[in-house]
């Protein structure tokens, strides 16, 4: 805000001190002046929505080889995890475009529920890219579950032409050996901007476990901190925003409003094909019928908490097991059945199936798919007991 403080004794003001500044809205430059002492009122007032609106805090990961990984620093609150009865109805109705009749939407509970993050902590702007998992490949010579022997991802099926519901149900994904994050099957040529695919829940800890020696040994890990997995409740906490509303999306209830935000099922031809994914879709094209670069929507992606594709892209494995009957705000470990909880949707996925309540569990910490990957979290350890 700019202006001058003119000196006192102006005609009609006697001796008080004013603050003059021009009006953004009128095309001829007009100049309010405000006395201090009611300026200071109002700055106490609207100084809040402005912090909230500032950059957040930030810091950037050296991985070498110049890559580098962004994170954003949250702070402890409060949130509403799940969904209610009428967003679920939303979500498998015309539009949402989910099938009705299953359990998956009672996965999210009843109704929401009241959770608390505790502390603060720093999350990854956007997913993991795969040039950024390559450096954690090359530097540590890790192997990923679906390139060990047995390994077969869930990927797209080249041969897919579609449901074909009336003679029994083909779906496009298949598992193959030979794919992994290197080459996850997309019809298309790969970036290293892209979202690392074909991951595990295993995977997605080593990276965090990698990261974290890394940092350590460089004297760079702040005490008592380590990189990993966010907890289903970290990650719905950051995935909303800072909303403390139980939205549909991160940026309100209207999927309309999504236009060049996010990236899910839409009005986009498969590559080197005349159709779009069938079932229900978002009436606009973003330029990929598979996944997006991560952070492509650039500001209009992010979220309140400048947070990249929380919603769609992929799917994003987070560290609690998965329960049934909906998210914990402790993070929840399963003696066994091990089931990874996945979070957020897909490129592929039908707007009801992409929202920030949306969640399903892994078939197990070793499985791995095209449509999923993970977003690295830094903070206090919350790993399982021995």
């Amino acid at each position: 805000m700019k202006g001058t403080t003119p000196g006192a004794g102006d005609k009609g003001m006697g001796t008080k001190e004013f603050l003059s500044f021009p009006c953004p809205h009128s095309r001829v430059l007009t100049r309010f002046r405000l006395p201090m002492k009611r300026l200071a009122s109002l700055l106490a007032v609207v100084a809040p929505f402005w912090l909230s609106a500032a950059d957040p805090e930030t810091k950037s990961v050296d991985l070498g080889d110049e890559v580098t990984l962004e994170l954003v620093k949250l702070p402890p609150g409060e949130f509403l995890m799940g969904s209610t009865p009428e967003e679920k109805a939303w979500a498998t109705g015309i539009e949402g475009g989910a099938t009705p009749g299953t359990s998956r939407e009672s996965f999210e509970g009843e109704a929401p529920r009241p959770m608390r993050v505790k502390e603060a902590f720093w999350m990854g702007r956007t997913e993991v890219t795969m040039g950024q998992f390559r450096r954690f490949v090359e530097e540590s010579g890790y192997v990923s579950d679906a390139e060990k022997p047995g390994g077969a991802p869930h990927v797209f099926d080249p041969e897919w032409t579609g449901y074909r519901f009336t003679a029994g149900v083909v779906h496009p994904w298949k598992a193959t050996e030979g794919k992994s994050w290197r080459d996850p099957g997309f019809p298309h040529e790969l970036r290293e901007d892209f979202p690392v695919v074909c991951v595990s829940w295993n995977d997605a800890r080593a990276f965090g476990e990698w990261l974290t020696k890394r940092e350590r040994e460089a004297g760079r890990l702040p005490e008592g901190l380590v990189y990993r997995l966010p907890t289903e409740a970290e990650w719905e906490y950051a995935c909303r925003g800072g909303s403390k509303e139980s939205h549909y999306f991160w940026w309100g209830n209207e999927v309309e409003d999504g236009e060049g935000r996010v990236n899910f099922s839409g009005i986009d031809f498969l590559p080197g094909r005349t159709r779009t994914w069938p079932l229900a879709k978002v009436p606009w094209s973003d330029g990929f019928a598979f996944v997006s670069p991560a952070d492509h929507y650039g500001e209009r992606g992010r979220n309140g908490f400048g947070l990249a594709d929380t919603c769609g892209g992929v799917w994003e494995i987070v560290l609690d097991h998965f329960d049934p009957a909906g998210g914990h705000e402790e993070v929840l470990f399963a003696a066994e059945n091990v089931r990874p909880v996945c979070r957020g949707g897909t490129y592929f996925d039908v707007p009801g199936n992409a929202r920030c309540a949306v969640r399903l569990g892994l078939r197990g910490p070793e499985y791995s798919d095209s449509r999923d990957g993970f977003r690295i979290a830094l903070g206090a350890p919350r790993e399982p007991k021995p």
